[in-house]
């Protein structure tokens, strides 16, 4: 396939994706500032691993983390609804905690900085 299309479907589930979580889930155990970082499908479309940024406690992540990939199906099902393809990829979440490692390295450069 098109590495352009496939970056355009990466984009469209990446974005169909924020707007179910954000405003569609009403799983209370969904708390934080929520964002997928990244959505990588694989050439057959079977398969989307899905990484997806909390900005919250470390209990509270570990919880609304589960939350999402407990409502994987009721996912699935609405983005099935909402793109377009020939197969709905099984979503495959993963925890990205590279933002919260940016901000670390950010304090780190602070601190010396102020030495």
């Amino acid at each position: 396939m098109p590495r352009h299309r496939m970056e355009k479907i990466n984009e469209e589930i990446k974005r169909e994706l924020s707007v179910l979580i954000q405003d569609e889930m009403k799983d209370p155990r969904v708390k934080g500032l929520i964002s997928i970082t990244r959505v990588d499908v694989t050439n057959d479309l079977r398969y989307a691993k899905v990484y997806v940024s909390i900005m919250a406690e470390p209990e509270e992540r570990k919880t609304t983390l589960q939350a999402i990939e407990k409502a994987g199906g009721y996912l699935r099902s609405e983005l099935g609804k909402r793109v377009k393809l020939r197969y709905t990829p099984e979503l495959l979440i993963k925890l990205d905690d590279s933002i919260e490692y940016g901000v670390k390295i950010n304090e780190i450069i602070t601190g010396l900085d102020q030495s």
